[in-house]
Order: C-alpha cells, then structure tokens, then sequence
C-alpha cells in the first residue's frame, strides 16, 4: 500500500474560504427533530469544495450528518483525495467535532487530512483524521487477509 503524504496546512485563503463554505451548508440544514444544524465543507486534492449538511429524517436512523452528505457529494461526482474538512454548527461553548460514524467514513479515504472544527464566533482547532481516530481500521487492513 502507498504511503501517505504529510500533513501539510492549508493556505489562510483556503481555509477561510473552507470555513465559509461550511457556514453556508448550515443554512440548508433540515434538523426538525435535533434543531441542531450542521454544515460541512470539503476540499478536494485539486481544489474543489463540496458542502454538505445534515438531513433528518422520522426514523432517526436514516438521517444522515454533514460531513457524510458532503463526502458522498464527492465521491459521486468522482473525487477521492481529500485535503479537509471544516464543520460548523451553532454550538458555542465548545468546538463541532465530527461523529464516530464520520469519522470512520472519513478515514476510509486517508488519515493524513485536515479536520477543521469550528465556532460561531469563527475560532477553529484542526486535527488529522488519524489524531480523531487513532489505531483506526481501513481498507489497508482489508489486504492483511490471507
């Protein structure tokens, strides 16, 4: 399996523009039930934002979050390779931080990329995928049966 590159940072312009982006997917939010409205933005390798947000449903199981409607937005328009993520909700005392189901799904595709976790005031901490979800299984591991 190949290595992956380092982490590297995002340029301020990209984030600030990731930021944006995922404050913008908030407003699409359909949180009935939560009232809890979640956005989600993700950059692609070549640069490419695709913005997600949370959809509820009657039958709780079948709403999906944020960053899961922005990573299948992606992938089924064809892209792999992620730089980041940012994640916005209305939470003030405390930074978003991705479920464990996002972040299985997130790692499914490295663990060397960014995980940006906001504010409403505009604060944000970033951690790598592998730092949310460490010792993690993907589909690496999957080639280690014989």
């Amino acid at each position: 399996m190949a290595q992956e590159p380092p982490f590297r940072a995002l340029a301020p312009e990209h984030v600030q523009r990731l930021l944006r982006s995922c404050l913008e997917a908030k407003k699409s939010a359909y949180c009935p039930y939560s009232r809890f409205p979640v956005g989600a933005a993700l950059l692609t390798g070549d640069g490419r934002i695709f913005s997600g947000c949370n959809v509820e449903n009657a039958c709780y199981p079948l709403g999906i979050c944020a960053e899961r409607t922005a990573i299948q937005k992606a992938i089924s328009e064809g892209y792999k390779d992620f730089k980041a993520i940012a994640i916005a909700s209305d939470l003030e005392d405390e930074f978003i931080s991705p479920c464990g189901a996002c972040r299985q799904v997130m790692r499914e595709f490295g663990t060397n990329w960014a995980v940006y976790m906001t504010k409403p005031d505009g604060s944000y901490v970033v951690r790598t995928v592998e730092e949310l979800l460490p010792a993690s299984f993907g589909p690496e591991d999957l080639q280690k049966i014989k």
